[in-house]
């Protein structure tokens, strides 16, 4: 007796005709874009242990108390899961394409995250100003004028400047993921590949 057939659409065609179709719809459909999502915070992630074990330790003290670096990463991280969540659906396939719904979303949360590096520099002349203040003061001893004091005082600069840095390099990786995975999975599909510019 031949195995049972079942007509399901997929990229590849308007339909196939076995089990197995079944199996690599599942992984197109639901594996893949999962495990595309997944490539920006393994990125997120391996960023952050390349960063030597002292640096990330002093970085990890002074955030604690500067308001400035908290509104980075709080901003940060709920524009990097929203765009994850965007970014999984947008790999998604739907009837004959990619579920398009989500990319003008995409498209306008990948901008935001310039703002990230300009909060970062805020907080950079806010710590500098901070500093020279601090060094104008009058009647101030020996210790406050210490480099230990200046180097406290200046801390809050290179904090908010990593802060935003880091914070960007992660909101642009969604987008980039969607670009690249839709492409892949058209290729595993067996589908044809839109040449530059062809709206996705």
């Amino acid at each position: 007796m031949p195995p049972a057939r079942v007509l399901v659409a997929c990229p590849g065609g308007p339909f196939v005709s076995s089990p197995g179709e079944l199996v690599r719809r599942f992984l197109i459909q639901l594996v893949l874009p999962t495990l595309f999502c997944l490539v920006p915070i393994a990125g997120a992630v391996l960023v952050a242990l390349a960063v030597p074990r002292d640096a990330m330790n002093h970085y990890l003290g002074r955030v604690r108390t500067s308001a400035i670096d908290w509104l980075i990463l709080s901003l940060g991280t709920v524009l990097f899961v929203t765009q994850i969540l965007l970014a999984w659906r947008a790999l998604r396939w739907r009837g004959d394409t990619f579920d398009e719904r989500p990319d003008t979303w995409l498209t306008h949360l990948a901008t935001a995250a310039e703002w990230f590096p300009l909060l970062g520099l805020i907080g950079t002349v806010a710590a500098i100003l901070q500093t020279f203040s601090s060094l104008g003061a009058p009647g101030l001893t020996p210790e406050q004028t210490s480099p230990r004091a200046i180097i406290h005082n200046y801390a809050p600069a290179i904090t908010a400047t990593g802060s935003g840095l880091f914070m960007a390099l992660m909101n642009i990786l969604p987008t980039w993921i969607v670009l690249i995975g839709r492409d892949l999975i058209r290729s595993l599909a067996g589908g044809p590949t839109p040449t530059r510019g062809e709206a996705r």
